[in-house]
């Protein structure tokens, strides 16, 4: 029963990421819980969970005896944070270089050809969660507990932005030939490489930044 009230929840978080994302739900605005539990025909658990999990990634604010509001960072917080992501994942990468097990080498592999798989099927959504995994294995293969749990929880704050910049057109292909880079470079042992490869998939600059400001401002109108 509480898995299915979690993956619920997490149902829930992903619809109402959407509804903050179209403008349903704007800047600023109050989420009710008792609303929230009627439209989702559901009740207040779930929506409790689900605004945690959107506490966590930065787009509510939940605010003592106040009640939980919507927040979206602007353009410069925005960059800041894809900035500290893309520098700790790059030290993830340089030491997962040469501290990867076989096994998890295989891993690795094995969840690049499912990216692939979904890049070609078009499926945005299959090739974000297969995308976390692959992260997560650099994060758990770098073999520091503090870096790999730094990395996970900025990585559920930026996750909304992350999903939705591979909306853009071109995007997933791009990411996709960015991952090549990377597994090549941690099966051949290369840190320096693989800190590079990672720091270029994931930071957001010049025409990637502007692509994501574009996909936010059209998803608001």
């Amino acid at each position: 029963m509480q898995n299915m009230e979690r993956k619920r929840a997490d149902r829930i978080a992903d619809d109402l990421e959407g509804l903050i994302f179209d403008g349903t739900f704007a800047d600023g605005e109050r989420l009710d819980e008792v609303q929230l539990a009627s439209r989702f025909s559901v009740s207040r658990t779930p929506i409790r969970e689900a605004l945690q999990r959107l506490a966590q990634s930065g787009l509510v604010e939940q605010i003592p005896r106040r009640g939980v509001f919507v927040r979206q960072p602007g353009p410069v917080e925005l960059i800041e944070m894809f900035e500290v992501m893309a520098e700790l994942e790059a030290v993830c990468a340089k030491l997962a270089a040469t501290r990867i097990s076989d096994e998890a080498l295989e891993d690795l592999q094995s969840t690049n050809k499912r990216c692939m798989a979904t890049v070609e099927a078009s499926d945005t959504d299959g090739y974000y969660r297969e995308n976390q995994h692959f992260h997560a294995i650099l994060y758990r293969q770098s073999g520091n507990r503090f870096l790999e749990q730094e990395c996970l929880r900025l990585q559920r704050r930026l996750q909304p932005f992350r999903r939705i910049q591979l909306r853009v057109r071109g995007r997933l292909k791009q990411s996709m030939a960015e991952h090549e880079a990377i597994v090549e470079a941690i099966k051949e042992a290369d840190g320096e490489k693989a800190a590079t490869a990672i720091r270029q998939h994931v930071s957001v600059q010049g025409e990637k930044f502007h692509h994501l400001m574009a996909s936010l401002t059209i998803a608001a109108e």
